[in-house]
């Protein structure tokens, strides 16, 4: 019984060699991509948590020289925060804070500039939507109404559609464009959520212009 006991295990190692020696090294290439993939993962990981700590820091000082109002140093590090954090959270932050800034110092070219950084490179869509609504308001006052319109286009965050689709029908009436004012103005009102104190502008709005929220275009 042992004899046929080790005679079948034979069997068995003899296959088992044979699989192996046919099929060994796509295995082992297999194993390797997959524990490659998890390295890099947790490399990635890794290099993840790292540029968030250095990205932090460096917002910091943003912040610092900001609350300073010393707009050069603001720039420098924002360029910096561009140049090598630009797909952190705190790249379009810190070119939020940089706009205002130089909005109050009367900067506007740096001002627009910043939001048109942060509204071509943010990752999160909604830092995208507040810049190209700040932007908008910039260009409005610019009477760019051309230039605003086409900011305020393209995808745009769910939760920012309504301002978006107000700040379209503003941009309309400047323009001398009721209908597409109304139409705007009817599709910011449907978007808004009907908590909001703004909700009943939008709805005096339309008013101003001999229309209603009630229907819809």
């Amino acid at each position: 019984m042992a004899n046929n006991l080790n005679l079948e295990e034979q069997e068995q190692i003899d296959e088992l060699k044979h699989f192996w020696s046919r099929y060994g090294n796509l295995i082992t290439g297999a194993i390797v991509v997959v524990l490659g993939t998890l390295a890099a993962w947790n490399g990635y990981q890794y290099w993840q948590r790292t540029q968030s700590t250095q990205a932090a820091a460096l917002f910091d000082e943003v912040e610092r020289v900001v609350s300073s109002n010393d707009t050069e140093k603001a720039e420098r590090a924002f360029a910096e925060m561009k140049e090598r954090f630009p797909r952190t959270a705190y790249a379009p932050r810190a070119g939020l804070l940089l706009a205002k800034m130089a909005m109050d110092a009367d900067k506007v070219d740096a001002a627009k500039a910043a939001l048109a950084w942060v509204s071509e490179h943010a990752v999160d869509r909604a830092y995208v939507a507040i810049a190209r609504l700040r932007l908008s308001g910039i260009l409005i006052e610019a009477k760019a109404y051309d230039e605003a319109l086409k900011t305020l286009s393209g995808d745009i965050s769910d939760e920012f559609a309504g301002l978006v689709a107000d700040r379209r029908a503003d941009i309309f009436v400047l323009q001398d464009k009721k209908i597409e004012a109304i139409a705007q103005y009817k599709k910011a009102f449907k978007a808004l959520d009907d908590r909001l104190e703004y909700r009943r502008l939008v709805e005096v709005k339309l008013g101003a212009l001999g229309s209603t929220a009630e229907a819809t275009p």
